[in-house]
């Protein structure tokens, strides 16, 4: 098992931020990559909310950019998102098909699983889905469980047929979840201690989870912003306090958990 110092799990623009400040610092820090990698802002058309870019960018313009430079510091990650690649998008409402149309501007392919015969979406945005060449669809199925590798690398989507039942696998690079989203803090079961929704828990004012030298920064922590500019800002404070604490000169009380 290989050993690292600092490890940061997930590359939105929170983890990513992470990694250039401690990248900085030399603590050379190790990205954990998800299934979703570069975050939600990877399925997102336009942020014109995020300092610094006057014209706006889009959410994969962003993530790379942040990547680049997390790496020029010498941060360890993984290639870049879908570029030439099959993907599939879960969902039928508008925000399904707004997805699936932008990724066409990356990805070979895209297919649309929704679980119903007939689509939530306003009709301008079925228009422009169906209009898109790029866009297969698969409907009325359920999606039932991804498909991974040994290296937990996405490899397919289970889908099955809500009326016949039948079961197949579709081949697919990434899944993006069109239908409102949950922290992804599952993995983690009970070892943080998290609210009733699944959120994680710090101490006010700073990054501290129940254990000593964890953190948690980004949308797993924010019920109530979630923005770019919010996850990279708590990112910050959690890569400083990560610097403080492995250096020994953390100013907060590591005896106490949260209550």
């Amino acid at each position: 098992m290989n050993k690292h110092r600092v490890s940061i799990i997930g590359t939105g623009p929170a983890g990513l931020t992470a990694a250039i400040y401690l990248a900085r610092a030399n603590m050379n820090p190790v990205i954990i990559e998800g299934v979703e990698p570069g975050g939600q802002l990877t399925t997102t058309t336009e942020v014109e909310n995020f300092p610094g870019f006057i014209e706006g960018i889009t959410g994969p313009e962003l993530m790379d950019n942040m990547r680049k430079q997390a790496e020029r510091f010498g941060a360890t990650c993984d290639g870049f998102f879908y570029n030439g690649k099959k993907v599939v998008v879960i969902g039928g409402g508008d925000s399904a098909m707004e997805e699936a149309n932008f990724l066409t501007k990356f990805a070979d392919e895209v297919v649309i699983v929704h679980r119903r015969h007939e689509l939530r979406a306003s009709k301008i945005m079925q228009d422009r889905a169906n209009e898109n060449p790029k866009i297969s669809w698969q409907m009325n199925q359920s999606a039932k469980a991804y498909v991974a590798n040994e290296q937990g690398i996405i490899q397919g989507l289970k889908i099955i047929d809500n009326d016949s039942g039948e079961e197949k696998t579709i081949e697919t690079n990434g899944i993006f979840v069109a239908i409102g989203h949950n922290p992804n803090t599952e993995f983690l079961e009970d070892a943080l201690k998290k609210d009733a929704e699944g959120y994680l828990q710090v101490e006010p004012g700073t990054t501290k989870t129940n254990i000593a030298g964890v953190f948690a920064c980004g949308d797993v922590q924010d019920v109530t912003y979630k923005q770019a500019v919010t996850a990279a800002g708590t990112e910050c404070m959690a890569a400083l306090d990560t610097e403080r604490f492995l250096e020994g000169e953390a100013t907060l009380d590591w005896s106490k958990s949260l209550s």
